[in-house]
């Protein structure tokens, strides 16, 4: 199941030629992955305070197929693909309407305190897995 985002492109989004800056998806994308955890029921503030977990990317695989211009609403959708021991394996596209501007391939690693790979907790596994 897909989760959905929305964002608007604003002027500081763009570039000099109109349209959204390549940076800003890897933004936009950002935007969608927390929100797909927070629907979950995590909040990442409070688990990195109570355990010292977060989450980093690992590997971002983009492809950039339409621009984006000022003032489109654009919608994010995030797709659980895969998860592993320590990481997490996401589907990720930026879409305009029906069609799609940009996709990623995206592997998280859960690192702990000591800046290294940790298993998942089993009920931070059971909760990125609902749905």
């Amino acid at each position: 199941m897909s989760h959905s985002h929305a964002v608007r492109v604003y002027y500081e989004d763009t570039d000099l030629a109109g349209i959204v800056y390549y940076a800003n998806y890897l933004k936009f994308i950002e935007r969608g992955r927390s929100e797909w955890v927070r629907t979950r029921g995590l909040d990442q503030a409070r688990l990195k305070a109570e355990t010292g977990i977060v989450f980093a990317v690992r590997r971002v695989e983009a492809d950039y197929l339409r621009s984006a211009v000022f003032d489109d609403l654009l919608t994010v959708t995030t797709e659980l693909r895969a998860l592993g021991g320590a990481r997490i394996d996401l589907w990720q596209q930026v879409l305009r309407g029906e069609e799609v501007l940009f996709t990623a391939q995206v592997t998280l690693v859960c690192m702990g305190s000591d800046g290294r790979a940790h298993r998942l907790p089993g009920e931070i596994r059971a909760l990125l897995a609902q749905g």
